[in-house]
């Protein structure tokens, strides 16, 4: 009877956390870029980005069309529109402390046009050059807000 109890009573500890682990969110920021080299306005909510975006990007003009606070969750996809008329997909695949892994689908109709992974690490920025927009492209910019 003891260790019925006992197996039990460990049984209920390892699914309570298995399955934090399973549902855990994953608090994300997506901002949504607009580079062009029409102008040289930097959006000044884009000021902490500037840097990385001018040295990986030869644009000289960013503005701000999203910004998105995301809570992911483990293994499950989530959807947003991109302009123009395409669809990101964000799968988590991966969190432990101060790191998560997705997966990021840019499509277009049922195209997949990008279908990659990314590392997200707490204080750092992961950008993406998205498709073409207008007279510049969509930039991506993934942070972990943790």
């Amino acid at each position: 009877m003891n260790k019925t109890l006992l197996f039990i009573f460990l049984l209920i500890i390892f699914l309570s956390f298995s399955s934090q682990g399973t549902w855990a969110q994953i608090p994300t920021r997506l901002r949504i870029i607009e580079a062009s080299n029409v102008g040289t306005m930097v959006d000044p909510t884009l000021r902490e980005l500037h840097h990385q975006l001018s040295s990986l990007f030869r644009y000289t003009s960013y503005r701000l069309l999203r910004d998105e606070q995301l809570q992911l969750v483990l293994r499950q996809t989530t959807i947003l529109p991109l302009p123009p008329g395409r669809s990101i997909e964000m799968t988590p695949l991966k969190f432990q402390a101060n790191t998560a892994e997705l997966r990021v689908k840019i499509k277009r109709d049922r195209t997949e046009i990008l279908d990659t992974q990314i590392r997200l690490d707490r204080g750092r920025t992961v950008l993406i050059g998205g498709p073409r927009q207008g007279e510049g492209v969509i930039i991506l910019a993934f942070s972990l807000m943790l």
